[in-house]
């Protein structure tokens, strides 16, 4: 060496060199937030695999430099050093492998040479780890442990955020038993390099844990004061079993915390931590000031998992009240599979959201109907917690009364979007003082023999209807509005409205509320998936399920189709239509007395061709001739239409028309079936009590005759008949109870006691009178 000058230049290192051997991770990114340079101990810190060249041009929050919401945490950081400032905090980060570390970071501008900022570096090196824990790190440690634990309501969540932050950076093993009434369960358990012990040995998450008398868990509880061992070998502690005493000496355990977990006067369990040689480290025993570490860490802890299990108590009795206003069971229906899922979303974690319970007004249900027509519902009310599930439960029920009632899709969300407003708060005087509650929803019926759909909607998505390998979403002719929303004092809105399609054989409809489709987190972390990105999904996935022609395995498909955690809850109702043609018979009769017979011939041939009991196909053939008696003997008047008149009534004197036959004769006639010379039609008029019918009554008075026909109609299922007869008469029978000396009025009380169900429904012709029997003799 000859002078200073020349041995500063032989002494220099090129930047690179350094660089790449430094202790430390550098990170340095250009103003638009894309990576220009990561060196090796970054990689290794981070896990990136491959070359640390590659990443070149790639986001920064690709390193996963921050664990949680690291795409605005990210913009804040740059935001904050592109204006020229420093930045210094402890964050975690999620590595490549997918596992978490405590991370201290400064990050500075980098400038060219004229002074303007070019973009930013980033130091950065692990925090946490020991040795070398200091007082800023502890409460870095101790803060981010608060956070995490104010992430989430749920004890599973809780749990394994407390297990996540302390293994391995403080801890080579972490276990937390909690006490379920006076047993002492292990609910959470971790270690260090993927590491577990032998079967046998130390109790796994979920089995009951008994600690001796002296070992250091039990004198934590007894005590209600933190426990550190700082060197195992040196002290005797007797252990659970021999075997677990084995496991400890095969992990090389060297030190142990464990601390009570107390919390609002009650002693819920035990957490305890262990150093061991699983990992490389300077220093594998505690200290005293991690004893207060662990102690502090525990008391934040406990109050973490009372709160939740409050929540979860909370949270079980919301969810029983929701499911009990669900169907408990889905009737056996012909023509049709049926498959239903109820998801509750998990709770909100941002926003101060995460009291709530999650569970709200989405429901489904499947109604059946006259002659085995089903009505399939699917909705959603607006608003979570309990008043939505409250909502929801009126809705239902009154949905289901007003569909038992006949009524069309079209009628009933006019009467339920009526309900809707008529649940508005009161305000003063008892006067509406707020909004109504508003629900999407839709309303079907579908007949499995005729194949035909008939439907109205309230605002809610169409379903997917798949059909020859096709998935597509059902075409909604009128969407509708949302009920309720007319309340709200929007006028000008349009009407519902009801459209009928037919079902190919075995086609499917997926119905589904918005929670499975709005908002979904991206598998990436950055955002949400749109609607339309989530329906695709959703659709790829029942495509590929319905090729097992089974409802069910398309209602799992359609529930796991788009991945994420849901923020709503969600309701999927699949329905499958057979794809085998259902029997029947169907004749039209003339409305002539001799015709009863006929009806009857036809009924019993084909009872017998469907194989129908004997007894059981007599007493059907029975309730045919009352049921045909009565569209017989009322074919022949047609009321004004738009009212439904009682059936009951007495027999009136009617006077004749000018021109109808006069005297003792025609009063007979008039008189009714206990008056002398009453014609056959009229000595049957025993069904529904009405007034028997004058030989001169042709028609309205003043108009034109109307056609004298019938209908009979003949369904077969898979335990039982359906018997439909259709008339022109508006008027619907009613039950009526017959004097002992009464000729008629005993036809629908045959039906009633004979008949499993039975009822009437108006049509756009007139009515139709139905009646079910089983097929068997024994009922079923």
């Amino acid at each position: 060496m000859t002078g200073w000058s020349e041995a500063a230049f032989d002494a220099r290192q090129p930047a690179g060199t350094v660089l790449d051997h430094a202790e430390i991770a550098v990170v340095v990114a250009d103003r638009l937030g894309n990576l220009r340079y990561v060196n090796e101990f970054a990689a290794r810190l981070f896990r990136i695999p491959g070359d640390p060249a590659d990443l070149a041009g790639c986001p920064l929050v690709s390193l996963g430099l921050f664990a949680d919401d690291g795409v605005r945490k990210t913009d804040d950081l740059a935001g904050q050093v592109l204006r020229g400032r420093s930045w210094e905090g402890t964050f975690e980060s999620v590595r490549g492998d997918g596992s978490r570390i405590l991370v201290r970071g400064t990050a500075v501008p980098l400038r060219q040479p004229g002074g303007d900022i070019d973009g930013m570096v980033i130091l950065a090196r692990e925090a946490g780890r020991r040795p070398g824990l200091g007082q800023p790190n502890r409460i870095a440690l101790l803060e981010r442990v608060g956070e995490r634990l104010a992430g989430s309501l749920e004890i599973g969540t809780t749990l394994k955020h407390v297990a996540e932050i302390l293994v391995p950076r403080f801890a080579d093993h972490c276990f937390i038993d909690l006490f379920q009434g006076n047993q002492l369960i292990r609910r959470a358990m971790k270690h260090a390099s993927n590491w577990a012990p032998p079967p046998g040995t130390w109790a796994q998450v979920g089995e009951q844990i008994h600690y001796p008398d002296g070992h250091f868990c039990q004198q934590a509880m007894t005590r209600l004061d933190t426990i550190a061992i700082n060197d195992l070998d040196s002290e005797y502690y007797p252990a659970p079993s021999p075997e677990s005493m084995a496991a400890a000496h095969e992990a090389g355990l060297t030190s142990v915390i464990a601390a009570p977990l107390y919390a609002r006067g009650e002693l819920l369990g035990v957490m305890s931590l262990a150093l061991s040689r699983l990992t490389k480290r300077d220093e594998h025993h505690y200290d005293a000031p991690d004893r207060d570490l662990i102690g502090a860490i525990a008391s934040r802890v406990a109050i973490a998992i009372d709160n939740a299990m409050l929540f979860e108590t909370e949270r079980q009795t919301a969810l029983a009240f929701q499911k009990s206003l669900l169907p408990q069971a889905i009737p056996d229906l012909d023509g049709l599979e049926v498959a239903c899922r109820y998801v509750p979303a998990k709770p909100l974690e941002t926003q101060g959201q995460g009291i709530q319970t999650q569970v709200g007004g989405d429901w489904y249900d499947i109604i059946p109907l006259s002659a085995g027509r089903v009505g399939i519902v699917i909705g959603d009310v607006e608003g979570r917690g309990a008043r939505a599930a409250a909502i929801m439960g009126q809705l239902r029920a009154a949905l289901r009364a007003f569909a038992q009632d006949e009524k069309s899709p079209a009628d009933i969300m006019r009467k339920l979007d009526e309900w809707c407003r008529a649940l508005a708060p009161a305000g003063e005087n008892g006067l509406a003082g707020g909004d109504p509650p508003t629900a999407s929803c839709i309303y079907m019926i579908y007949d499995a023999w005729s194949r035909e759909l008939t439907f109205a909607n309230a605002g809610h998505d169409a379903p997917l209807l798949i059909s020859g390998g096709r998935v597509g979403q059902l075409e909604f002719l009128h969407k509708g509005v949302l009920l309720g929303v007319r309340g709200k004092g929007i006028r000008g809105l349009p009407t519902y409205r009801e459209q009928t399609i037919g079902m190919p054989p075995g086609a499917i409809l997926v119905f589904f509320t918005d929670g499975l489709t709005d908002r979904r987190t991206r598998a990436d972390g950055s955002g949400h998936y749109t609607e339309d990105e989530a329906v695709q999904m959703l659709q790829r996935a029942v495509r590929a399920a319905a090729a097992s022609g089974d409802a069910d395995a398309v209602a799992t498909a359609a529930e796991y189709a788009v991945p994420g955690d849901i923020d709503d809850d969600m309701a999927i109702l699949v329905v499958q239509s057979s794809p085998s043609e259902l029997a029947s018979t169907e004749r039209t009769f003339p409305a002539e007395p001799i015709m009863v017979s006929e009806a009857r011939r036809l009924a019993a041939r084909t009872f017998r061709s469907w194989g129908m009991d004997p007894g059981q196909a007599e007493l059907a053939c029975l309730l045919v001739s009352e049921v045909v008696t009565n569209a017989v003997l009322h074919a022949s008047i047609t009321p004004s239409p738009g009212r439904d008149l009682d059936l009951e009534l007495e027999p009136l004197i009617m006077p004749a028309p000018v021109g109808a036959p006069a005297g003792p004769a025609a009063a007979s006639t008039a008189a009714g079936p206990a008056q002398a010379n009453a014609g056959p039609v009229q000595a049957a008029a025993g069904l529904g009590g009405a007034a028997p019918i004058p030989a001169w009554a042709g028609g309205p008075p003043g108009g034109s005759a109307v056609a004298r026909e019938f209908r009979l109609r003949l369904r077969r299922g898979a335990s039982s008949v359906w018997v439909e007869v259709f008339d022109a008469d508006l008027r619907l029978p009613r039950i009526r109870t017959a004097g002992e000396t009464d000729e008629g009025g005993r036809g629908l009380y045959l039906v009633e006691q004979l008949a499993t169900r039975w009822g009437s429904r108006p049509t756009p012709e007139g009515k139709a009178v139905w009646f079910e029997m089983p097929r068997g003799g024994d009922g079923s």
